[in-house]
């Protein structure tokens, strides 16, 4: 397990440069008692909108289930706002979550689906804060963890916040092992975001 988080801290620890020759926005600051930072090499995303829809969906999980924004004040060091291949991510060397620039500065979507993102990856804190040994093959068992969690999550929000949220983790529940935690090509997902941010840019 060590080696499969080792390749994806290396892989998307640090902000990809991509064809911009400017200096990321870094901001750190601190929501809902959580350390934030915020790494933007996006000029067409506001940095200010992100942290606004961030607090909000840790706003969602303090007001729904409180414990499990507790949970992320111990379990963590912090959230990590920048591009990444999917939408979040636990990475235990760092002991930090990963939460997507982009999908943190979509509107067309409500704060609910984030904030079950980053529950979600609170999950992985936790059993990893509880010093449970995991290996690969235990990864579909911790998904569904994780996804049993986001959806007692989203049937705690009201129904029009949290049906988005139910539909989600119910259709991966549904998942066989190789469904609920498949193998992604992290080259060919860094590829593709690194065309969207050229895409972006032009």
């Amino acid at each position: 397990m060590s080696g499969f988080f080792s390749r994806l801290a290396a892989m998307f620890g640090a902000p990809a440069a991509g064809d911009s020759s400017s200096a990321p926005e870094i901001v750190r600051t601190t929501l809902r008692g959580v350390p934030v930072e915020v790494i933007n090499t996006r000029p067409d995303i506001d940095t200010t909108d992100v942290l606004a829809r961030l607090d909000e969906s840790l706003a969602l999980i303090g007001t729904y289930q409180p414990w499990r924004l507790a949970h992320l004040r111990r379990d963590i060091r912090g959230i990590r706002v920048e591009r990444f291949a999917c939408r979040g991510a636990f990475i235990p060397q760092d002991n930090v979550i990963i939460t997507e620039l982009t999908f943190l500065a979509r509107r067309d979507i409500s704060a609910a689906p984030v904030a079950s993102s980053i529950l979600h990856e609170g999950v992985h804190a936790r059993v990893h804060a509880m010093g449970v040994y995991r290996t690969e093959a235990e990864l579909p068992r911790e998904e569904r963890l994780c996804r049993r969690a986001e959806l007692a999550f989203g049937q705690a929000l009201p129904p029009e916040l949290g049906a988005p949220v139910v539909e989600r983790a119910m259709a991966s529940l549904s998942l066989d092992d190789r469904g609920v935690a498949p193998i992604v090509d992290w080259q060919e997902a860094q590829r593709r975001q690194d065309a969207a941010d050229r895409n972006a840019s032009a």
